[in-house]
């Protein structure tokens, strides 16, 4: 009884033809003395019959099995007749049962495979069961052809595929490490790379002009949707190369991914600078598939005399405004809800005015009637319109406003569905000041090039100094990132000492890297495009679980396999690894 044929294999054209399916029973029933069976495998679900005149012994033994049981059947495919299932690939036919073995039985699963959604917990605790779902394997089957496609469009483009090690060396600048101890070497530790960043730069000192790599990444940060602590990326890089060399490999990249399920898109895509996504729409990945662009009307509020918009033109803020057409409708409650929204991000809170029919409403007191006829001539509200301002630093601001109309996006289904909207964000800030730490800190990674026109003020104004880096975005998320690289020992010198690294450190964690840039690198550039988000938004899916095989928790654990577990005292004391404290003893105070 060897198999045939999947289980979406056979059409109207297949019958008369005698065949062997293998798969797991979806559904049982008895309709009078006939049994039917759905058997499904990743592939799709075929129609068995099993008639006790045409094989009692089959029929025995099919009164018996129950669903998830594992099977095998053969058999001869014959029409369905007017009983035609339009929903399924393969509902013009049915095979009639000649034999069937039971490969394997099955428990009742915990929950039912096919209508209902059940608990993440539960989903992740019996994700092998999970993964029988359709909609899961046809996500982990395109992301298997994206990658297949991938690979191929850049060994078109002259790309070499190149292994890094898993195993490497910890050079923290940026998220946390995932250490591993070393048996042979007691009290040092291999890191999981957070990315090949310094391998790939050395492959470019190499000569090995065009790399490329669907790699496994680790970080040791806090997750959510979109992020988990293993991920996929497709990393590569590219010799004597600037940032539009990279754009015209990525696009191609999408260009390539995006065929593969099915959309055909346009290239090139549009460009950005950060500083515009910040103050059009609140963030460097906005989601461009709707409008509802922020305004900056500081301007008109100049000498106003409502205080909170007079505060924050003094302290040098600025005041901004979105439209949202059909907003007026949004009660009070749901204006205080937003309110909150913007203070997660930091801003002091949102100002509302309604256009009603009956006129303009707002709990906003002290604006001359000047002030709000500059601002509706800005604005150009409607009757049935709701406008929302915020004022104060102007960063804040907008991302304050830019959360909320986010969530008006999605609540007022601004947002069409089965569209995708790219742009490519540059000129980031090279730099960010860290309170915590007292000093400037990489916004990127510190082996990004800043932008040529800002090599003078690196020392003198580092906080003005713009990257040469860029983030692909898609429908609001970061698919990809990447930069030009610093191939200059001297100028990558500068970098450490900005951060204030010492010398002794600069040496412990990059000193093999500044040295290899001594010995002929070339410019080079890349980019990293996260595998797992980018199967997501092909799917339509609002999580990376869904495309991942066996993902983790939002506290980073496997619920299937317990993990991460204790291990024996045998296994610490192989690795001179003492555990001072347990999870257990911090939770117990």
């Amino acid at each position: 009884m060897k198999r045939t044929h999947s289980c979406n294999a056979l059409r109207g054209a297949d019958q008369g033809k005698d065949v062997t399916l293998c798969g797991w029973v979806r559904r049982r029933r008895a309709l009078g003395n006939l049994i039917f069976v759905d058997l499904r495998d990743r592939e799709g679900i075929t129609q068995i019959v099993f008639d006790p005149a045409a094989a009692p012994e089959a029929y025995e033994i099919a009164k018996d099995i129950r669903g998830e049981y594992v099977i095998s059947v053969s058999g001869k495919v014959r029409s369905r007749g007017d009983q035609v299932n339009k929903d399924l690939p393969t509902g013009e036919i049915e095979v009639l049962a000649s034999a069937i073995k039971v490969f394997n039985t099955a428990e009742t699963p915990p929950f039912h495979l096919e209508n209902e959604d059940p608990t993440d917990d539960l989903r992740l605790r019996y994700r092998y069961l999970d993964l029988r779902r359709a909609h899961l394997q046809k996500a982990l089957g395109l992301r298997h052809k994206v990658a297949l496609a991938v690979r191929n469009c850049l060994d078109s483009l002259g790309f070499w595929e190149i292994e890094t090690p898993v195993l490497s060396k910890s050079t923290p600048e940026g998220a946390r490490d995932y250490l591993v101890p070393s048996r042979v070497h007691h009290g040092k530790f291999y890191a999981l790379p957070q990315s090949p960043q310094l391998l790939k730069q050395l492959l470019m000192v190499a000569g090995m002009d065009k790399y490329f790599q669907i790699t496994r990444c680790f970080r040791d940060e806090d997750l959510r949707a979109e992020r988990q602590p293993e991920f996929t990326q497709i990393d590569l890089e590219m010799s004597f190369a600037e940032k539009e060399d990279v754009f015209e490999v990525g696009e191609a990249v999408m260009k390539t991914a995006f065929k593969t399920a099915g959309y055909d898109i346009e290239t090139p895509f549009p460009h950005m600078t950060w500083q515009d996504a910040m103050d059009g729409y609140g963030s460097d990945k906005p989601d461009l598939r709707f409008g509802m662009v922020i305004q900056n009307v500081t301007e008109i509020f100049k000498g106003c005399a409502f205080p909170p918009f007079a505060s924050a033109i003094e302290d040098k803020g600025s005041v901004r405004c979105i439209k949202v057409e059909g907003g007026a409708s949004l009660p009070r409650r749901r204006l205080d809800e937003l309110n909150e929204v913007a203070k997660k991000e930091k801003a002091k809170g949102i100002f509302y005015v309604k256009y009603e029919a009956e006129g303009r409403k707002s709990p906003m007191k002290g604006l001359t009637d000047e002030e709000w006829a500059a601002l509706e001539k800005r604005m150009l509200p409607s009757e049935g319109d709701l406008l929302i301002l915020s004022a104060g630093p102007a960063l804040t601001a907008c991302k304050g406003l830019g959360a909320v109309r986010l969530q008006l996006g999605q609540e007022l289904k601004l947002i069409p569905e089965n569209t995708f909207a790219f742009t490519w964000i540059t000129d980031f800030p090279l730099f960010q000041y860290s309170e915590e730490e007292g000093r400037w800190v990489s916004e990127h990674h510190p082996f990004t090039s800043p932008n040529a026109l800002d090599f003078d003020i690196l020392e003198s104004d580092p906080g003005h100094v713009r990257s040469n880096s860029y983030d692909l975005v898609i429908n609001g998320y970061e698919v990809g990132s990447g930069s030009v690289r610093i191939h200059d020992s001297k100028l990558q010198d500068r970098i450490f000492r900005l951060l204030k690294l010492e010398p002794q450190q600069i040496e412990d964690r990059f000193g093999f890297f500044i040295n290899a840039l001594k010995y002929g690198a070339p410019p080079h550039a890349g980019v990293a495009f996260g595998l797992d988000r980018l199967t997501m938004l092909l799917t339509g899916r609002n999580n990376i679980r869904d495309v991942i095989a066996f993902p983790k928790t939002l506290k980073a654990t496997d619920l299937m396999s317990d993990a991460p577990s204790t291990v024996s005292q045998e296994q610490l004391d192989e690795l001179a690894v003492a555990v001072t404290r347990t999870e257990e003893e911090e939770l117990q105070g």
